[in-house]
Formats: C-alpha cells, sequence, structure tokens
C-alpha cells in the first residue's frame, strides 16, 4: 500500500468508515512507516480532544439574525434562467415525494416490480447452463477439475486426467516458524470462528509464556503485528481479550503496542477487555501519554469500576513522579 492510500484509509478508518479487507493492509503499512503511523497518532490525539470540548449550541440570536441576511441575500438575486428554473422545480418535486411518503411507496413499489418483470423475463430466455458435478474419491479428497480425457484409438478405454483438493496436516511446537506462519493463516482464513479463537489464543500464548515476540526471532514481528491487528479490528471481545493478554509483555518496551492498548482503553466496547488494559498499563505508568489518557478515562467512562482502576493507576503515577 503506497502513503497517498494509507492516508486517506487512515481517515475512513477514524470514521469508522475503512472496509474491513482494508483494514489488514493498513495495519501492515503503519508498522512500516513512520509518517504514516504519525499521522495516525495524531490523528488519534485529535479526536481525543475533540471529545474533551463540550458542543456549544448557537443563540437564538444568532440564529435569528441570520435567517434575516439570507432573507435579504435572496431577496437580491437575480432572476433566475430556464434551466435554473427547471432544477428548481425538481427539487422541489423531490421535496414533495418526501413529504408524500404514501406516494412515494407506491412509485418505489410500482418501480420495484417492473423491474422485477423484466429481470424474470431475460433470466427466462437466457440458455440454461449445465449444473456442476462434484464427485469425491474414496481414497482421496474431493475432486476439482478435470485436465484431460483421451480415448484410446480402436477400444473403448479412456483415460481421464483430473485434480483433487487434499488435506494436509503438519505437526510441531509452537518455536518452530512454520508453525507461526500456520496460526497467522488461521487468523485470515479459518473455516470457523472456533478455528479463528484458537489461531488468536496459540499465538498469544506464543507471546506471553515463550516470549517468542521478542526482537530478532524468526517470524516475531509478524506474530506481534498479528495480534495487534486482532486486538484493533477482531469482532469477538473473547478473541480481543487473547490477544491484549499477549501483547503484556510487550508495553513497556514497544510503543506500537502501548499505543494499541491505549486506544483499546478509550474505544473498546467491551468493559473485561478495558479493564484489562487498565491493569496492562501499571508498569508504564509515568508515561506522560499514559497518564493523559487515564486520566481521561477517570474522570469520562461510563462504566464505574474502570474510573476507579484508572485513578488508581494515577495515584500510583502520582507517587512515583
Amino acid at each position: 500500500m503506497k502513503c497517498e492510500n494509507a492516508q486517506q484509509n487512515i481517515l475512513l478508518a477514524q470514521y469508522g468508515e475503512l472496509p474491513d479487507e482494508l483494514h489488514f493492509a493498513l495495519e501492515q503499512h503503519l508498522n512500516l512507516c513512520e509518517e504514516c503511523r504519525r499521522e495516525w497518532n495524531a490523528m488519534l490525539a485529535l479526536q481525543e480532544e475533540l471529545a474533551a470540548v463540550p458542543m456549544v449550541e448557537p443563540s437564538p440570536n444568532l440564529l435569528a439574525s441570520s435567517r434575516m441576511r439570507l432573507d435579504e441575500a435572496l431577496d437580491m438575486m437575480p432572476e433566475r434562467s430556464v434551466g435554473q428554473r427547471f432544477w428548481g422545480n425538481a427539487f422541489r418535486w423531490l421535496g414533495f415525494m418526501q413529504g408524500a411518503p404514501a406516494l412515494t411507496t407506491l412509485l418505489v413499489g410500482v418501480g420495484f416490480l417492473g423491474g422485477n418483470f423484466v429481470a424474470r423475463y431475460q433470466a427466462a430466455r437466457e440458455p440454461k447452463l449445465p449444473s456442476p458435478m462434484i464427485l469425491s474419491s474414496p481414497n482421496g479428497g474431493t475432486i476439482a477439475s478435470v485436465s484431460g480425457i483421451v480415448q484410446t484409438p480402436n477400444s473403448d478405454v479412456v483415460q481421464v486426467k483430473y485434480n483433487r483438493v487434499v488435506p494436509e496436516m503438519v505437526q510441531g511446537s509452537l518455536d518452530d516458524p512454520q508453525i507461526r506462519q500456520l496460526l497467522m493463516l488461521g487468523t485470515q482464513l479459518a473455516e470457523n470462528n472456533e478455528v479463528h479463537a484458537t489461531s488468536v489464543s496459540l499465538m498469544a500464548d506464543a507471546c506471553r509464556t515463550t516470549h517468542n515476540c521478542v526482537d530478532g526471532a524468526d517470524g516475531a514481528s509478524e506474530l506481534r503485528t498479528a495480534l495487534l491487528t486482532e486486538l484493533r479490528y477482531d469482532k469477538s471481545s473473547a478473541v480481543r481479550l487473547k490477544a491484549l493478554n499477549g501483547l503484556q509483555p510487550y508495553v513497556g518496551e514497544d510503543e506500537q503496542v502501548r499505543d494499541a492498548v491505549l486506544d483499546a482503553l478509550m474505544r473498546d466496547k467491551s468493559a473485561d477487555v478495558r479493564s484489562q488494559a487498565v491493569s496492562m498499563l501499571q508498569p508504564v505508568e509515568g508515561d506522560s501519554s499514559v497518564r493523559q489518557v487515564l486520566r481521561t478515562v477517570s474522570s469520562q467512562d461510563a462504566n464505574p469500576a474502570i474510573r476507579n482502576a484508572s485513578f488508581q493507576v494515577l495515584q500510583g503515577a502520582a507517587d512515583i513522579e
């Protein structure tokens, strides 16, 4: 991903409009590009500042004076041309349609029925293709395709070449780079949620118990990056909590991990994830950015338990100072 695309995706991600398939690519780019990562952190800081500023409603006098100035400006406008009158009538008709829900519903229904009839008519006249047939080999995997058919001359013997989809299995320890690579693939290509959750849990164990995510270890940076992605974007709170636990040993030494934990504390919807994030920040409670987030959470969070836990960590930071 280029930096220009990353800048656009950062804006979309901040407003929750970035498609799910682009989240992982953006995360990978942020881990490699220092400039884009600073832009991401700046956007997070800006949103935190804006969230702390109260919304100010305009005064009635300001609204009244603005309406008067608008009416005067409209009166001074020159007479519209034919094209402007046409578009003005079109927008007024659209406003009338919005104000008449029964008529709008009727027109939408007529359009839907007409389009459905045309689509069915076209589909009925199209030639029908034969339905595919899926065979299973009794001594192997599912037959995926037939690559060639040859009949022996002057006989009824036929040779058929075909390809199979054969499942495979590999076994090894968590220290094996191939096993770690397959675990990361399990977070992206899992057949079901259970396989996905198990992959994240084992990656977290590899980082937490055996400490295999240190810099210089084979595949360690990719493993830690995968856990950061799961923490930020996975929809399951249980999976996010597992990823958070796997990143715990690196809060003090890795700024990216610390930023991800702070972001989880501010934005995660799960109280369990945010409570765990508070406890993980105790070793780095003296950091200025950590104190700033803890102050915000201790005064504004809707959960009393999380507010109290953040306040207790802040007290420990004050003792250090």
